[in-house]
């Protein structure tokens, strides 16, 4: 098995370490219970084959053959579709398998395990592996490059694998990204039926840091009847959400479904929501004597170190404080309000409604032209990426891929969860089959991509490189709406010129540098200012940023249009600061160019900018909490 070995010793250490005391008087048997019991009762292995699980793993008895065997499906020229099986795994065993035998379970070894960012890197070191993958999957190998062949593998390989994740305390949130793996010949060769007589599951061996997957039947399977297991477990059968997680295999057709989308209800907003307060209505503006500087208590390093302006003082304490600065989500509003009426925290009631990227669609969409004659499938409001949540619109997601694909529109999509930062799990591709099954590793979206982006020229890189954008919005009042945007934006960009292919290439298509090992270019927006009039001559750079200040308001009411929970709360003592991130795509054959909007980040990274420039929490500060509106610093939007 490749890949996957220091996630597994992590887990050892965090989770069989934990069962290290106690342990005299225990046998072996119950040794393997105290480590496994939970994962087992988790996976519905029923009691019944943990004693022959716990002998098969400690022998190493891997005995699938005696009892199955693989066949090869075989059919007359040209007469196979894609649908169509290459393999399926029928009982050899004399008299069958019986679901009440305690010994009828099996185990299934892994062919390959891998994450996504390192998949076509495992395939090009080893390429029996190649070989075998690809005889298995049905990939003709003959005449073709390694690397075509590398490629169908992983345009293919979404029907084939399966997935797990690690969930222990003291693990990373890198460490605790989905693991894909492919099973086996045998494993794999078992086919799909809504009428399942066995079940397949991985298990982790904590004790040997090793990974399998278990086969057991369900009901008395017969000799010469074949295996078939349930590649969607836990979704009704009737239901179009099975049709869809089903496409990897069995193709339906959703196009006829609405992909309209609905404002989500209340419920929608406090799912999974801490609790939050909202301020006395009668509680008014913070007051100061004007004797003394304004004393901060913040939690972020980057405010200690440079707010040096004379009109405030950094407190080590919270309750000596005029003004709250932070890193932590605040909920308590309410009690705020009523016991320090005179304090400032750098946070509105529920403004998770922009930080949180499914939110953050439900908003704007608020905002979109109420024109009828306008084209479905087109991004409305213009400014956001048409998004879908593929847990709660995942019917109406599909319907949307397929009258695309109808129409022969452009297909490409990223796919990131919405609680996450960083590019974590974050995947772009124009495959339906990856995307449902990305579907079941978490909270997702998915976003069309920006298919046609406006370039940066690199010289250092021989081209023409991805780029986004961050402007700092700064929200003095949602009462009555007060908000700017620092004139001093952001750039990022990519390492390598951009091609609409190489999806797993993160140099290429990703832009978020400083928290890997990739090399971050530096520049300022003075530079790039001054390299964008020769590149772009034709395009205003004031012109755009007008559009961006207009996206960023509409977005802003957007937020507000509705009260709490499903908008932005007022909050005379809440002043805050949020990172924007957007990109510029070529509309009207590259004739215009339209902004955006990516995600809003709730307490971003400010460490760049304040290297940048110095004064940077200065002025910030000045203009929330003393109402000093410098122009040259600042460009208010409404």
């Amino acid at each position: 098995m490749l890949a996957a070995k220091t996630i597994l010793q992590i887990f050892i250490k965090l989770t069989f370490y934990t069962f290290n005391t106690g342990r005299d008087g225990m046998n072996e048997y119950d040794i393997f219970l105290a480590t496994h019991k939970p994962q087992l009762l988790a996976s519905g292995v029923p009691e019944l084959f943990w004693p022959e699980l716990f002998r098969k793993l400690k022998h190493q008895v891997f005995d699938a053959g005696e009892s199955f065997s693989l066949l090869y499906v075989d059919y007359d020229d040209n007469e196979r579709s894609e649908e169509d099986p290459i393999w399926t795994v029928a009982v050899t065993k004399e008299g069958g398998v019986r679901a009440d035998n305690p010994c009828e379970i099996y185990l299934i070894d892994h062919a390959w395990t891998f994450r996504t960012d390192n998949a076509r890197q495992l395939l090009n070191e080893h390429p029996p592996l190649v070989n075998r993958l690809a005889i298995m999957m049905g990939i003709e190998q003959e005449g073709l490059p390694s690397s075509v062949v590398t490629s169908r593998i992983l345009s293919g390989v979404w029907k084939w694998c399966n997935m797990y994740s690690l969930n222990a305390e003291g693990l990373s949130v890198e460490n605790c990204m989905p693991i894909w793996y492919v099973m086996d010949e045998l494993g794999s060769g078992i086919l799909h039926s809504d009428t399942p007589n066995c079940r397949v599951v991985p298990f982790m061996q904590v004790t040997e840091q090793m990974t399998y997957s278990l086969l057991f039947p369900t009901e008395n399977i017969y000799e010469g009847e074949q295996l078939h297991r349930d590649f969607v477990e836990g979704v009704p059968s009737d239901s179009k959400e099975r049709d869809a997680l089903l496409l990897p295999w069995r193709y339906t057709s959703l196009a006829e479904e609405s992909f309209a989308q609905k404002e989500a209800p209340v419920e929608y907003f406090l799912a999974g929501h801490i609790e939050e307060s909202l301020p006395n209505p009668d509680a008014g503006i913070p007051l100061f004597d004007g004797n003394g500087p304004l004393k901060v208590y913040c939690e972020y390093e980057m405010v200690k170190q440079y707010l040096t302006d004379p009109a405030f003082e950094i407190v080590e304490s919270p309750d000596d404080a005029d003004i709250l600065w932070m890193t932590n989500h605040f909920k308590q509003h309410k009690e705020l309000s009523e016991s320090t009426p005179n304090k400032f925290i750098n946070q509105f009631p529920f403004e998770n409604v922009i930080t949180i990227k499914d939110l953050l669609s439900i908003v704007c969409r608020r905002m979109a032209d109420k024109v009828t004659d306008l084209d479905p499938l087109r991004a409305n409001p213009k400014w956001l990426p048409v998004t879908y949540n593929l847990k709660t619109e995942l019917i109406e997601f599909v319907s949307y891929y397929q009258n695309r694909a109808r129409k022969g529109l452009d297909n490409h999509y990223i796919v990131k969860p919405w609680n996450l930062a960083r590019g974590l799990d974050t995947h772009i591709t124009k495959s339906l089959p990856q995307i449902m099954r990305l579907q079941q590793t978490g909270p997702k979206i998915v976003q069309k991509y920006i298919e046609n982006p406006v370039l940066f020229e690199r010289p250092e890189v021989d081209g023409r490189v991805k780029f986004d954008v961050r402007y700092v919005l700064l929200l003095k009042s949602v009462d009555e709406l007060f908000a700017y945007i620092h004139n001093k934006f952001f750039l990022r960009f990519a390492n390598k010129p951009f091609e609409l292919n190489d999806f797993d290439d993160y140099e290429k298509h990703f832009t978020v540098m400083n928290y890997s090992q990739f090399q971050l270019r530096h520049m300022k927006c003075e530079e790039f200012l001054e390299q964008w009039k020769i590149q772009y001559p034709k395009h205003c750079w004031q012109t755009i940023e007008g559009q961006i200040c207009e996206m960023l308001k509409q977005m802003l009411q957007g937020a507000i249009k509705l009260g709490p929970p499903c908008g932005i709360g007022s909050n005379a003592q809440s002043r805050a600061l949020y990172a924007v991130d957007l990109m510029l795509e070529w509309t009207n054959g590259g004739l215009n160019i339209q902004p955006k909007l990516l995600e809003v980040n709730f307490t971003p990274d400010c460490k760049r900018a304040c290297e940048y420039y110095p004064d940077f929490f200065n002025d910030i500060f000045n203009l929330l909490f003393l109402d000093q509106e410098n122009p040259d610093v600042f460009r208010k939007i409404v």
